[in-house]
């Protein structure tokens, strides 16, 4: 099951819009913002990003005047009791004006509906734009276990 659609639309913030539109999405853009400009994903092969949008609900920041993607998010869900919200990256011109905020506001307001137990994510810097909107640490990290890569 996918949803491309906001509960109310697409979502205002300053001089951009969200939307869930994966018609929207400029896949070129996401690439090479994430394997240029990301510590978690330096280096991902377009293939590779490609197929992970394929497979995910994926939200988009835009320039109202321009249209020019601006931010992206990608979440992984089944939509009934889980999510992982991962590659969330503003463009480095739109940083500072509270999108990533706005974004990640989006997405927890776009999964409400749907009553998951629990969306996680992970982050090395941006604790302070996921506390904003609700996340918090893990109350018991030694019961999480991970395959792969960490």
């Amino acid at each position: 099951m996918t949803d491309s659609s906001l509960p109310e639309g697409p979502v205002l913030h300053g001089a951009y819009e969200i939307s869930s539109d994966p018609a929207r999405i400029d896949a070129a853009r996401v690439h090479h913002w994430l394997s240029t400009d990301s510590y978690w994903a330096h280096g991902r092969p377009r293939e590779k990003q490609d197929r992970a949008i394929a497979g995910s609900l994926n939200l988009g920041a835009y320039h109202r005047e321009t249209g020019e993607m601006s931010a992206y998010a990608r979440v992984i869900t089944d939509y009934a009791t889980f999510a992982w919200l991962c590659d969330v990256y503003v463009d480095r011109p739109a940083r500072g004006t509270g999108l990533g905020t706005a974004l990640v506001t989006a997405v927890r307001d776009h999964l409400e509906p749907y009553g998951l137990s629990r969306i996680m994510l992970a982050t090395a810097d941006a604790h302070g734009v996921y506390e904003k909107v609700g996340f918090a640490p893990l109350r018991n990290p030694d019961m999480w276990m991970a395959l792969g890569r960490q």
